[in-house]
């Protein structure tokens, strides 16, 4: 396996900037920073000159981009190569899990459907942090066949494809010590005077109701930006900031500082299977038409 940081070097190197390969990778320039920092110690040469209108590759990156593309070309023929001796009677379909997109749901509804079908299920781990979520999201179609996820990411829905399986009700995170927290229903007026966390504009069409209605009809509740993906960290501002969150009801116990309450409005967002638009694998179509029928299946 090659080292995650070579894409990110690639990316960079392509884009020209560490600010357009984070947009492209759905990380922070900070993270793109510190990966292409860090390829660069571990080489031990400069690989990239910085100035003011961007990066340049220097002599040394312009002869490390290329070699870079073979190791990554070698290692995915590799890997191709060992799925293919392994798989010869079985078709490997590998889910991506983590704390915060759980597989159970879409191995619940493998199980309803009655598992086998000359299938074998391999489940592998991936971080929720922006660096995570970036390499697992690169290696959809390959080293990952899918995940579940909310999934009203406006950048998902152009650059992978999703097949709902349901939907989740959107809430609102409370530190356990915040005044609100033994609340079994909140409502706006609960949150005046409060910050309330949202994924910045643009990224989400519910969340942007939800924002629009806040500043319409609630400007008594301060809106704070969040990144583009919520992880671990988002969850410990939350709790020392003594902050609002808004969180799918999937969340509810992801963190244990934090309770999920629901809110008296009608905001939901998808629920579904994410996978690569192209899948390299054509039994990967067949696996999920069993997921489908079992969905489908559910829902009478």
């Amino acid at each position: 396996m090659y080292n995650p940081q070579l894409d990110t070097f690639i990316e960079v190197a392509d884009s020209g900037s560490f600010s357009k390969a984070a947009e492209r990778m759905y990380i922070t320039p900070v993270s793109v920073m510190n990966q292409v920092n860090a390829l660069e110690k571990r080489i031990g040469v400069p690989l990239f000159a910085r100035t003011n209108r961007g990066v340049r590759l220097t002599e040394a990156g312009r002869s490390f981009y290329s070699d870079a593309k073979r190791m990554i070309a070698a290692s995915d023929e590799a890997i191709e190569r060992a799925r293919k001796i392994a798989g010869k009677n079985q078709h490997v379909i590998r889910i991506g899990t983590s704390i915060l997109r759980p597989c159970k749901r879409l191995l619940d509804l493998w199980s309803r459907a009655g598992g086998g079908q000359n299938f074998q299920i391999r489940i592998v781990p991936f971080g929720d942090d922006p660096a995570g979520m970036a390499s697992m999201l690169k290696s959809l179609g390959g080293e990952i066949d899918c995940f579940v996820s909310p999934c009203d990411s406006v950048a998902w829905k152009r650059s992978y494809s999703i097949y709902p399986i349901g939907t989740c009700k959107c809430r609102v995170a409370v530190p356990r010590s915040h005044r609100l927290a033994k609340k079994e229903l909140l409502r706006w007026d609960d949150m005046a005077g409060e910050t309330l966390m949202l994924i910045k504009r643009g990224e989400s069409p519910v969340l942007d109701r939800i924002r629009d209605e806040a500043e319409r009809e609630h400007p008594e509740v301060k809106i704070a930006d969040l990144p583009n993906f919520y992880d671990m960290e988002v969850f410990n501002a939350c709790e020392q900031n003594g902050f609002l969150m808004e969180v799918p009801d999937t969340w509810a116990g992801a963190h244990p500082s934090v309770a999920a309450l629901p809110v008296e409005w009608d905001y939901e967002m998808p629920f579904g299977v994410v996978y690569a638009q192209k899948p390299s694998k054509a039994a990967f179509s067949r696996f999920m038409g069993v997921i489908a029928k079992a969905a489908k299946a559910e829902e009478e």
